[in-house]
Order: C-alpha cells, then sequence, then structure tokens
C-alpha cells in the first residue's frame, strides 16, 4: 500500500481550469503527463468558473419568493452544461451524460421551487443549492477522462469528505476521511483508474451536503492528499504561481518559486488568492509539498510550498493586501489593565464570529480589525457598556511575508520611508517572525504596494525568484 501512495499525486483544477470544453481538454492532457510518469492522479475539480456565483444568485432569488428568475438561472446554466458536454464528448458518452445533466438540473429545479415556496433560505439549503455546481464539474471531468483513456471514474466527494454540520463552512474531520478514502479511492487507485472528485462539498454522517466555504476546493485536495498521505498535492489554477505580489497592480511581479508552508498560510489569510488559508493545514501535518500551478502554461515550475525553503536574500517574498476591513478602537482609560478586561472584550467579538486581523494596544485603547460589518452595530452596542466604540471602515491591510524579519536591520525604516506618502493606521510586527502588516485606506493599497516593491524587490535573488523570466519578459518588450 505504501509504494502505492509514494505515486499518488492529488491535482486540483480550479474554475477558470475546467470553465468549457477547450479547459477540460486541456485539463485531461495535463493529468495523462503526470500518468505518463508513472504517477497516480486523484482530480479535485472546481465548478465551472462562475458557476458557483450564479447558483447562489439562483437561491437567493428563490429565498425571495422569486421562482421565475430563480428557474431562468437555472435554465441558462443547463444549457451551459449540455453545450460543454456536447463538445467534450463523443456521441454515445454525451447522451450517457446529458441524462445525467438533465437529472440533477430537474433535482435543481424541484428544490429551487421548493425554496420559493416558502420563502426561506437557510444555510444548509444554500450548500445543497451550490454543490449542483461541483457535482455535475465532476461528472463531466470524469466522462472526459475515460473517453480520452484515462481511466476517468467519478467518486461522489459527499461519500468521502465527512464534515461536521456547520453549513457554509463545515469543519471536515480527518479520520473519517482518511477511512473513507480507503474504502472509495485507494481501490481504484490499484486499478490504474483516475479517480475524479468534486472540490468544495461534503456531507454530514447523516449524509446531508455540505460546504467547505467559498475557495474550499483547494481545500478538498488538500484534505485528500493528506488522508492518502500523497507524495505531492498540486493546486492548478490561472496564474504561474504565487507572485512577488499581485500582477495587476506591478506587472513586473516576480514567480516565487519556493516558499515555506508558513509563509504560503501567512499570505492565503492576508489576501493572496491564490490559495484558500486553510490547504496548507493537512499538507503540513503530513509533510506533504504543495505545488501552485498555470493549466494554461503546463510547462512552467510554479512554485513548490514545502516545509524548509531555501534562505533568500530579501527580507520578504510577498506582499498581499487585505481589503473591505473595519477598525474598531474601544476606549476605556479606567479598565484597560484591570482583570479580565482583555477577555471582555475578545469574547463579545467571539460570540459574533467576527474574526480579528489586527490588534493594537496602547495605554487607554485597544484597535483591532474585522473583515466583516455585518454585526458591527451588535458587537459596537455590547462593548459600549465597558467602553466608549468608534469604527472606521473602508480599510485595508497590507501583509508583507517573509523569513526572519526581525533579524534585517532597519527594515521598518525601509518599510516605512518606501510607505511614507501613505497615512498608516496600526502596525503589527513583533507577534511573526515571518509576517510584517500595517492598515492603510483602501484607496491606498497599489500605490503603496507598488512603492514597496520597488524597493523590495529591485535586485530579486535568483534562488528564490524567477528571475530569467522576468528578464526576457523585459527584453521582448523592449524590442
Amino acid at each position: 500500500m505504501s509504494s502505492v501512495r509514494e505515486r499518488v499525486v492529488v491535482m486540483k483544477f480550479g474554475g477558470t481550469s475546467v470553465e468549457d470544453a477547450a479547459a477540460m481538454d486541456r485539463t485531461a492532457k495535463i493529468v495523462r503527463g503526470r500518468r505518463d510518469k508513472g504517477l497516480d492522479a486523484v482530480v479535485v475539480v472546481s465548478a465551472m468558473a462562475k458557476v458557483t456565483d450564479q447558483l447562489i444568485a439562483a437561491a437567493t432569488a428563490a429565498g425571495k419568493g422569486d421562482r421565475t428568475g430563480a428557474l431562468a438561472i437555472s435554465a441558462r446554466l443547463r444549457i451551459r452544461h449540455v453545450d460543454t458536454a456536447a463538445q467534450l464528448l463523443e456521441q454515445e458518452r454525451f447522451s450517457k451524460i446529458q441524462s445525467v445533466i438533465g437529472s440533477e438540473f430537474d433535482s435543481l429545479d424541484d428544490l429551487l421551487r421548493g425554496i420559493a415556496a416558502v420563502g426561506e433560505l437557510t444555510p444548509r439549503t444554500t450548500d445543497l443549492v451550490v454543490s449542483f455546481g461541483e457535482r455535475l464539474s465532476s461528472r463531466m471531468v470524469a466522462e472526459a477522462f475515460a473517453q480520452r483513456g484515462l481511466n476517468g471514474v467519478h467518486v461522489d466527494a459527499r461519500q468521502v469528505i465527512v464534515t461536521d454540520a456547520h453549513y457554509g463552512k463545515a469543519v471536515p474531520q480527518e479520520d473519517a476521511i482518511e477511512q473513507r478514502l480507503m474504502e472509495h479511492v485507494l481501490p481504484l487507485l490499484d486499478q490504474r483508474q483516475t479517480p475524479v472528485l468534486g472540490g468544495f462539498i461534503g456531507a454530514t454522517t447523516a449524509n446531508i451536503t455540505t460546504t467547505l466555504g467559498r475557495g474550499g476546493s483547494d481545500f478538498s485536495a488538500a484534505l485528500v492528499g493528506g488522508g492518502l498521505h500523497a507524495a505531492a498535492i498540486e493546486i492548478w489554477t490561472d496564474v504561474n504561481g504565487i507572485m512577488t505580489t499581485d500582477p495587476r497592480i506591478v506587472p513586473d511581479a516576480l514567480r516565487v518559486k519556493t516558499i515555506s508552508f508558513e509563509e504560503a498560510a501567512e499570505l492565503a489569510y492576508f489576501g493572496a488568492k491564490v490559495l484558500h488559508p486553510a490547504t496548507i493545514l493537512p499538507a503540513v501535518k503530513k509533510n506533504i509539498p504543495v505545488f501552485v500551478l498555470n493549466s494554461r502554461n503546463a510547462e512552467n515550475e510554479g512554485t513548490k510550498i514545502t516545509a524548509v525553503a531555501p534562505r533568500c536574500k530579501s527580507p520578504f517574498k510577498s506582499i498581499a493586501a487585505k481589503k473591505h476591513l473595519t477598525i474598531v478602537d474601544i476606549v476605556a482609560s479606567r479598565m484597560l489593565m484591570s482583570h479580565g478586561y482583555l477577555k471582555a472584550v475578545f469574547d463579545v467579538f467571539d460570540k459574533y464570529k467576527a474574526a480579528i486581523d489586527m490588534v493594537s494596544t496602547s495605554e487607554v485603547s485597544i484597535s483591532v480589525s474585522v473583515d466583516t460589518n455585518e454585526h458591527l452595530p451588535a458587537i459596537a452596542e455590547e462593548l459600549s457598556k465597558i467602553a466608549d466604540v468608534k469604527y472606521e471602515s473602508h480599510k485595508a491591510l497590507i501583509c508583507m511575508v517573509g523569513e526572519d524579519i526581525r533579524g534585517h536591520r532597519g527594515i521598518a525604516a525601509r518599510v516605512f520611508g518606501a510607505v511614507q506618502h501613505v497615512n498608516v493606521r496600526m502596525i503589527s510586527q513583533g507577534a511573526s517572525e515571518i509576517n510584517m502588516s500595517f492598515m492603510i485606506e483602501e484607496e491606498d493599497v497599489e500605490e503603496a504596494i507598488r512603492s514597496l516593491h520597488k524597493e523590495f524587490f529591485s535586485d530579486p535573488d535568483p534562488t528564490v525568484f524567477d528571475v530569467i523570466a522576468s528578464q526576457t519578459e523585459t527584453a521582448v518588450s523592449a524590442r
């Protein structure tokens, strides 16, 4: 059994990697490349691009009693899936999958009619509606693999990904998942088949459909990789890996060739869109390397995420930004240092499940940043019983991640010298050796990132960054 696991690679393909027939065909070729190298691939796919958003829109419309609008969205999605399958598959297989698509959309339509009749949309029902995206894409991809000689076989992720009943953001039960993988997936690998699962979805032990939260397909792949003790987990997306920053803001951003688990987790949590924040956890537990790769440029080496990354001459590896934050200032001059006061403050945020990104304290006040506005009035009302409270929205957090930041003398001076023209609201450094963060106005994000990137990545370390690609692009653009 261990020899099988050493050959196992879990490959997750995002929505843009399965958005249409051409993308699914590219995905099949990538998987064939892994099998040609003697590897056993387990494939996890997202819904086709934009499908989850449309399913949420359909569910929302139905919840408001708009049955006609909800069914219209479903009808458009039905046509898109049938048209994609027709382009992807030969007639016999198309007829088979067309029947499956029709049956699934009939079930979805019945569900939407029921929601509209009741006029109420619960988290449990929302999970069931949005699950259709991955359920459909995984069936289509499995059929495409089978047609292309990859022995593709569909595995309903709800048989494997066991979760609690926290709908909308269910918590995986990793021991149960590993047991289910041994039962449902490992035997298929022994037969040289290619299992295809939908990401993002799971089920409780009572077989009630759940979801892992937006971006959860990455998490699904990591759970599968961890449960199978795979040799590698590959996250296939539409970019060349983790970049030094968002290339839409800095066109000459560099690909990071290798990065540590810890650094990648910080970046994912603080705004980098390439990875779901939870993706790293199962990989860390089993010490499984994670690769971030580009399905539109499969020859690119991408980014390798591993327990220990090479030393880097630069203090930072990447800059991320997290927008739509709110700063809450809590002022209570007589109570700040009294026993139990901080606990009382944080208990209020915990009660409303409001995650805190940054904390700063002074002699008379506490400032925290949160990424939700939904419960802020209620939070402020409760906090006002023990302190004066005010909050400011439209803030953003700039997160700079690298190794041993504390060990670089004068680093703070360089950072804040680079953004001296930007008003900095909160600063955090001492809490982490690999993260320096500060809060600014949302409108200043792009200018701050450009200035910081120029300061810290003008002379990049070729051991860690893809300098050759950058030099090639510069030479081509100069012609």
